[in-house]
């Protein structure tokens, strides 16, 4: 039985994914998503409590599959890894992010989806909730980095992390929309040189 609910809920995902890489979260029809899933309304609303709080699962699953793919990389390169300075650190994970992008496109396309949500009220909730979840690991690293005195002790912890994360989170808005997956990495690279070492020659 509770595999039985465990395959209800992948399906509801699997649905939602395809919704909502089709269309803005406003216009996406949760009414669409449970018929593609084959269920009833009664089993979303046991596993959901509204289209809310489907697609907030929905994207931190995204994150979270994500995470474990890079991390699974990460793994197999520990040693090289775990010697590199934070930056270097970001910079091997965003090469392991495009591979990602490349093996799962439905996934990139949903990120992008999410980032057009910028302003609207659902993305300050899916931001606030991911950045409190485990599939966030980001704070974990800036804290084992500032702990190894890498950042100028002028700077607070609290003022390195929200920079960072915002750093980080504002990426997509120096991109072109229609820049390709080498663009992408190329300016990505470009903005991790200038959080290590700024615009001073």
């Amino acid at each position: 039985m509770k595999e039985k609910k465990f395959d209800r809920k992948k399906q509801l995902l699997e649905a939602a994914l395809e919704e909502f890489i089709t269309a803005d979260y406003e216009r996406a029809s949760l009414n669409t998503i449970i018929k593609n899933a084959g269920i009833s309304k009664g089993v979303f609303y046991y596993h959901f409590e509204n289209k809310e709080s489907l697609y907030l699962a929905l994207l931190e699953d995204a994150v979270e599959k994500k995470w474990h793919y890079i991390q699974s990389r990460v793994s197999e390169n520990a040693s090289d890894f775990e010697s590199a300075d934070i930056f270097d650190q970001f910079m091997f994970q965003a090469r392991l992010g495009a591979e990602f992008a490349n093996a799962y496109p439905k996934f990139n396309r949903l990120s992008q989806m999410f980032a057009k949500e910028k302003g609207n009220p659902i993305y300050e909730k899916a931001v606030a909730q991911l950045k409190t979840s485990d599939a966030n690991p980001l704070q974990l690293m800036i804290s084992k980095a500032y702990a190894q005195k890498l950042f100028k002790e002028t700077f607070s912890l609290e003022f390195v992390t929200k920079l960072i994360t915002h750093l980080f989170s504002s990426f997509d808005t120096i991109l072109g929309p229609e820049d390709d997956l080498d663009t992408v990495l190329k300016t990505l690279e470009n903005y991790i040189t200038f959080m290590k070492h700024g615009l001073i020659k």
